[in-house]
């Protein structure tokens, strides 16, 4: 998966590309991660979000609830900090399961 910020201080854009490594298709899709700072999302596309303090969990939309074997599946957010910093965040779970930042 990627991560790629757009930061301006005091708020920032992410797109979130998820590629399935796999064999299969995956049907439903929850990604969890943990912001390293003060953010909180505004908004977000393409993807269903909640946040809890630091903790975010992204799931999916009807017209994102596939990612075919091999392919990626990609939304979006925007937010706001009131430390002024946006950092990305360092671990990703997709479904429960650990996955990697490339």
């Amino acid at each position: 998966m990627t991560y790629r910020l757009s930061d301006w201080g005091s708020s920032f854009n992410a797109e979130i590309t998820i590629k399935n490594t796999t064999t299969a298709a995956i049907n439903g899709w929850k990604l969890t991660f943990s912001f390293p700072g003060n953010q909180t999302i505004n908004n977000a596309w393409n993807a269903r979000t909640t946040q809890s303090g630091k903790q975010v969990t992204a799931t999916n939309e009807s017209w994102t609830a596939t990612i075919p074997a091999g392919g990626t599946v990609g939304f979006g957010l925007s937010g706001n900090s009131t430390a002024g910093t946006n950092g990305i965040p360092t671990q990703f779970s997709l479904n429960n399961t650990t996955c990697t930042r490339a």
